[in-house]
């Protein structure tokens, strides 16, 4: 590279050598010839040099690789580190400069010497920005900066896609970017890009997991959500002694992906089982797949899996969870191994019919040698969908279940005892209920406390209008983790679970989704011992109506003013208060492990005998 060059230019490259070309050649045709080039090649699955052509016998550039994927930030700062020049510009493999792109950001640095960085306009999906491309932080292919001796956020410190708290925001320091008033960039929208992998509903922590094969936990925060801080959370899982294999320990499979709680599946290993992982490739933001970060689970290589999967033998596969799962799953199951197979279903039989895949679906109810249903309703409308599956092994058990060890700690004061006035919560996204009842609660002194930082931005429209009918008595919270769901949700009178009023009038055929469903945040309001809210569709089939009813565990409304009553009656919610609390340990996994274990052993027999 040239040692004279004004210019380093930054190009950080994964899994996008076919839109290298373009960026490069776009770079060869700058106006400013004094610039020089380092290309990070940060483990990309890819021939980045192939892709180069030409261009990597060039002079002006230089190409570095890391053997593994180390995250944007690392990517960025080897660049950093291997430029020589006084100015730092930046050019993903996926964006293209125009021809007076770095002159125009050396010019303006020129005309503001007291300027950290400059900013080009660029054009992006939506139209053309001057500057800042509005919801979105600076992006590298519009800034240019002056060599300095801060560096990029790296994945060991934190993952986000908020660029501002990586970097720019440590070169600002709180001053304003200079703008070059010219638009000579273009950021280019397409699915593979970072932060779409980041952000929900596009992405999510499972997705960047998936796509970047990170092996570590994670410190991940997306613009959109909250801070997962997973070494943290599971340090003291990951760091406990493993458990032996006991003398009568299965060897089980874990095919597909895990969902929420995935730490419930340690109580497996717990119990002397040894665990292994061979995960799905296409999870979405609540599909926890492996490396998982609280260890204790062995990876089974995704490229050559069924010769690993051979050579190990496990006694059973246990496949898992939601319908994204699917397609994998049935891939297992199709490919005969001569291993038991149990097939434990959670989500949406529904979304695997809309997404094209409901004959594998059918294939894993019917084929498995077992199958775990997470509600009776959901048992019993496979009975009537596919006759077939009448005849299998079947289980009942909720799949995303909370570890118990989890549910710590005492119940707080309830915050009704301090000020008089009734307090709901929803320990999540807001699935309901709609804004004009919330408005009623409200002119009846009954609060609705969220707690999900998705609300902010995914239902932005619902938090707007609650707020309008409801000023003062709609409550934004942070999530929380399990181990503060005890203490910070038991200071409410009551909690909400899916808002929705059931019409199938008792038919199985008219069921939908939500009434066969029970929600993992039934298990979180059961932890903290708090009653659960849900509309009254007595007559028709919903499974939390019947676990709740059967149960003691909350109340049943059906118009607002009918809530507010029950609502206000402290006697009965103190009485549901207390027997929710009572039965909360059925709510764990841990409660239905060793039935599960001797599901799997049942499998196990029938398919050996």
């Amino acid at each position: 590279m040239a040692d004279t060059a004004q210019v380093t230019v930054v190009v950080p490259v994964h899994a996008q050598e076919a839109w290298l070309p373009a960026a490069l050649d776009s770079l060869t045709r700058q106006t400013c010839t004094s610039w020089e080039c380092v290309v990070v090649d940060d483990g990309s699955p890819g021939d980045v040099a192939a892709a180069m052509g030409e261009l990597v016998d060039d002079p002006r550039f230089r190409l570095v690789r890391h053997e593994r994927n180390r995250g944007l930030g690392a990517a960025l700062n080897r660049g950093l580190d291997l430029g020589t020049a006084p100015y730092v510009a930046y050019l993903p493999a996926d964006d293209v400069v125009h021809a007076h792109h770095l002159e125009s950001l050396l010019a303006t640095l020129a005309r503001h010497p007291e300027a950290a960085l400059a900013v080009a306009g660029v054009r992006h999906e939506h139209g053309v920005a001057p500057g800042r491309i509005e919801g979105e932080p600076l992006q590298l292919v519009q800034v240019m900066h002056r060599r300095t001796d801060e560096r990029w956020l790296e994945r060991s410190e934190l993952t986000t896609d908020d660029l501002g708290r990586m970097l720019w925001d440590r070169l600002l320091a709180g001053t304003d970017p200079v703008e070059t008033g010219q638009v000579t960039c273009s950021w280019v929208a397409h699915p593979g890009q970072r932060h779409r992998a980041m952000r929900e509903p596009w992405g999510g922590l499972n997705v960047y997991r998936s796509r970047y094969a990170v092996q570590e936990p994670l410190r991940f925060h997306s613009s959109v959500g909250h801070l997962h801080d997973e070494v943290a959370h599971y340090r003291q899982l990951r760091e406990r002694p493993a458990t032996p294999r006991a003398a009568d320990g299965l060897r089980i499979l874990l095919v597909g992906e895990l969902a929420h709680n995935p730490e419930r599946i340690l109580a497996l290993h717990e119990r002397g089982h040894e665990l292994y992982g061979l995960w799905t490739g296409t999870p979405v933001w609540f599909n926890t797949v492996g490396p998982v970060p609280f260890g204790h689970v062995t990876e089974v290589p995704r490229e050559g899996w069924q010769a690993a999967v051979r050579e190990l033998q496990p006694d059973v596969v246990y496949a898992l969870l939601n319908w994204q799962a699917v397609p994998f799953a049935h891939e297992v199951l199709a490919a005969d191994l001569g291993i038991p197979f149990v097939w434990h279903f959670k989500e949406g039989p529904f979304f695997s019919r809309e997404h094209g895949h409901w004959d594998r679906l059918v294939d894993l109810h019917v084929r498995s040698d077992g199958v775990v249903y997470s509600s009776p309703e959901l048992r019993d409308w496979f009975a009537v969908t596919v006759p077939a599956t009448a005849r299998r092994r079947r289980m009942v058990l909720d799949g995303d279940l909370p570890r118990a060890e989890g549910m710590v700690g005492e119940q707080s004061d309830l915050l009704s005892a301090r000020d008089g006035e009734v307090h709901t919560v929803i320990a999540g996204r807001p699935m309901g209920p709609p804004p004009e009842v919330v408005g009623a609660l409200a002119e009846a002194g009954i609060h609705v406390h969220v707690y999900s930082e998705k609300a902010h931005h995914q239902m932005r429209s619902w938090v707007e209008e609650c707020r309008r009918l409801a000023p003062g008595h709609l409550h934004l919270h942070p999530q929380v983790n399990q181990s503060d769901w005890v203490g910070e949700f038991s200071q409410y009178d009551a909690g909400w679970l899916h808002d929705f009023t059931s019409t199938n009038g008792g038919d199985l055929h008219a069921a939908t989704w939500d009434d066969l469903n029970v929600p993992a945040r039934m298990a979180t309001l059961a932890a903290a011992g708090v009653p659960m809210i849900q509309r009254d569709s007595a007559g028709s089939v919903v499974a939390t109506q019947t676990v709740a009813r059967d149960r003691e565990l909350g109340i049943f409304w059906r118009t607002p003013d009918d809530l507010v009553a029950q609502l206000r009656d402290g006697g009965r919610l103190e009485e549901l208060r207390k027997s929710v609390w009572s039965q909360r340990a059925l709510f764990t996994f841990d409660a239905w492990v060793d039935d599960l274990v001797d599901f799997f052993r049942e499998c196990i027999a029938e398919r050996r005998g």
